[in-house]
């Protein structure tokens, strides 16, 4: 199995009608399939797609010339970016998720850490309080994504910064188009499996509208091999990842899952016989405004450099 991420574009300024906030997943199916997946004996196989967008985060805060006293990470997990982030940058953190099983078994990093259980749709924490908010892989679970971001907007500080990560609307197209055409075929219709999934043209609008500034949002597509579409729906499940949306159907009928199979193998199959899932990861940074601000704001490479890389699932680099 193999993963290639592919910096695709960087988009600023983005506008799009709001869409308003809606009930649209179960948070507490949610909060059970992440305790029930990092509470698996072999949890960490299934880390390598947080492991990987949560080094890319952090690399973005090293983009931002400046310690952070005080940090929040919100949806943690299993604190996929703290490991990759030094105390001399952010010198203490806190770390909240709606799983409490996921903070018991999180991993260890050198800066000091405090751990709180909490609803990434319900933050606990005074205005004013950090300097940096991050997010990765977390966001795209919540009913209320313009509310959440206001909520972190609150709880910075002036001339505060929040880097994010969500997963994008073209996710796992391979696995949607593969279940729609085989219930199809044999149902004589379809239902919703793939969680519907922010698209990058709402993004930016929405972080204005939290009241953020200086935006800034790209995108990266990783792709990665399976020996089958049974495969990628047993990883989905092992990293918490299956659908909590309240229309979701239930179950699937055996005959239009060997369907499925064999059409996902047919249409996006690759010549070893693998088959590609892929994960559009949409990254974003905001500021909070502050009378000291410039227009704009150098952030690295990520906005401008079109590379791909190539990774193992173990996240080892072997080509860049």
């Amino acid at each position: 199995m193999n993963i290639s991420v592919r910096s695709l574009r960087s988009l600023r300024g983005l506008s799009s009608g709001r869409r308003g906030a809606m009930n649209v997943f179960d948070r507490s199916t949610k909060r059970k399939q992440k305790e029930w997946a990092s509470s698996l004996l072999d949890s960490d196989k299934y880390d390598y797609l947080r492991d990987e967008v949560g080094s890319r985060v952090a690399d973005r805060v090293y983009d931002v010339s400046r310690t952070f006293p005080l940090a929040l990470d919100v949806g943690c997990g299993k604190s996929h970016m703290a490991e990759h982030l030094s105390k001399d940058i952010v010198e203490r953190l806190f770390l909240t998720d709606i799983s409490d099983s996921s903070l018991r078994n999180r991993r260890k990093c050198e800066i000091p850490s405090h751990c709180v259980l909490a609803d990434e749709e319900f933050l606990p924490f005074k205005e004013n309080t950090f300097d940096l908010v991050l997010s990765s892989m977390s966001l795209h679970w919540i009913n209320d994504l313009p509310g959440a971001l206001r909520q972190i907007h609150q709880v910075l500080k002036p001339d505060g910064v929040f880097i994010g990560a969500v997963v994008g609307g073209e996710t796992l197209y391979e696995l949607r188009c593969s279940l729609q055409l085989a219930e199809l075929e044999r149902e004589g219709g379809f239902a919703p499996h793939i969680s519907p999934y922010t698209a990058v043209t709402d993004l930016g609008n929405l972080l204005g509208q939290a009241g953020f500034n200086m935006l800034t949002v790209d995108i990266d597509e990783v792709q990665v091999n399976y020996p089958g579409m049974l495969e990628v729906m047993s990883d989905l499940q092992g990293m918490g990842e299956s659908n909590c949306a309240w229309n979701r159907k239930s179950l699937l009928h055996r005959d239009t899952i060997l369907a499925a199979a064999a059409i996902y193998k047919e249409m996006y199959g690759n010549e070893d016989g693998s088959v590609p899932a892929t994960f559009q990861i949409l990254y974003m940074i905001g500021w909070k405004p502050h009378e000291s601000q410039v227009c704009c704001i150098f952030i690295g490479q990520h906005g401008t450099n079109h590379s791909q890389s190539h990774f193992s699932k173990s996240g080892i680099v072997v080509r860049f």
